[in-house]
């Protein structure tokens, strides 16, 4: 599969949203918290200046493939700016998306590492860091229109990757407040699920977040995420 450089101006509503994203102000707790790691920072990384705001979206814009995660991590995506960047999780899930042909490098390290992605979009419930990864519901109620942009803004959407639970959640309420979805109880999260969402519809599959609480426990292999993309792939093309 061809990894070429995406024409960005083919997808100006797509860019503008990403700029809204990086000066949004909504959630005042979230933004003091980055603002603070990112002037305190984490001695590894004393010589990088942090990202210390919203992260936009990453990916290809030609998608078939949404990929949300839960949000930045504090010294990850709030310090390089780019979605699961800098960070154990985003280790595992970019080399998950190379192995399977979707990304042209299986490393993430920073904006200026020269990853690109095929026919992948990267997001998140939260585009700001939360304190101990746990945004409050308010807050994903407050970010998640931009998810909701995001769906109709990617014209060859035909998969939605939800890492975690409280991306899963998201998504269905995304879908629930279109009146797409009208009861919950089909839904029940859980490792390489599948769940039709309805006609002219992407799918949605459910997988656990590649978090280091997961990955050591041994309740998240590479393996088993690995299936996800092979599943995700096969449904996308």
């Amino acid at each position: 599969m061809d990894i070429s450089t995406p024409n960005w101006d083919k997808f100006p509503a797509l860019q503008a949203l990403q700029g809204e994203v990086v000066n949004c102000k909504r959630c005042t707790r979230l933004r003091e918290y980055c603002r603070q790691v990112a002037a305190e920072k984490r001695r590894a990384y004393r010589d990088w200046e942090y990202w210390g705001r919203p992260v936009p979206s990453f990916g290809d814009p030609e998608a078939r493939i949404l990929v949300v995660g839960l949000a930045p991590a504090a010294h990850g995506a709030n310090r390089t700016g780019r979605m699961f960047t800098g960070d154990r999780s985003g280790l595992w899930l970019y080399r998950a998306l190379y192995d399977v042909g979707l990304a042209n490098q299986p490393q993430s390290v920073s904006r200026e590492d020269g990853l690109k992605l095929k026919g992948v979009y990267i997001s998140a419930a939260v585009r700001c860091a939360p304190p101990g990864n746990k945004p409050l519901p308010q807050e994903i109620r407050n970010c998640r229109g931009y998810l909701d942009r995001e769906l109709d803004l990617l014209p060859n959407l035909r998969v939605v990757v939800a890492l975690g639970k409280i991306a899963f959640d998201t998504c269905l309420d995304l879908w629930k407040l279109r009146g797409v979805v009208r009861s919950r109880a089909a839904f029940a999260f859980g490792h390489n699920r599948e769940f039709p969402i309805g006609p002219n519809l992407p799918v949605l599959v459910s997988s656990y977040h590649p978090s280091q609480q997961n990955t050591s426990t041994g309740k998240l292999t590479e393996k088993m995420l690995l299936a996800v993309f092979l599943r995700a792939k096969r449904l996308a093309w």
